[in-house]
């Protein structure tokens, strides 16, 4: 299965959040992962940043912030040029969908476990 580089956006060290689970998972079928979210930290030896950095070949960009706290990352997103955002439970957001579909991006509401739980990811 090719290796998806993947941006877990929102990402956290608390075992009990979805997105900690995302990174594990995402790990543990292999693809790569880079983490921001609100504060540093580390899931296995994903470093979690608070910056954001200029990062290529992300194919995919996966959602663990409601819409009001996606705002602030609309451009970087977009800069990314993924090619697709993955809007879990609780992000979808039709303003950045939009935004998404304008700039060739594949917009997917689903949830990143699942998919990866049911080889669809």
């Amino acid at each position: 299965m090719a290796q998806k580089k993947t941006l877990v956006l929102g990402a956290s060290e608390n075992p009990s959040r979805y997105s900690f689970l995302a990174i594990n998972r995402l790990l543990q079928h292999k693809h790569p992962v880079v983490a921001i979210g609100k504060r540093a930290g580390k899931v296995r030896d994903v470093e979690i940043i608070t910056e954001h950095p200029q990062v290529n070949d992300i194919d995919t960009v996966t959602l663990y912030l409601n819409p009001t706290n996606q705002k602030p990352y609309y451009d970087y997103i977009l800069s990314l040029h993924p090619k697709r955002i993955i809007f879990n439970p609780g992000t979808e957001n039709p303003e950045l969908e939009k935004m998404a579909e304008e700039n060739g991006i594949e917009p997917i509401e689903a949830c990143t476990l699942v998919m990866l739980g049911t080889g669809q990811y």
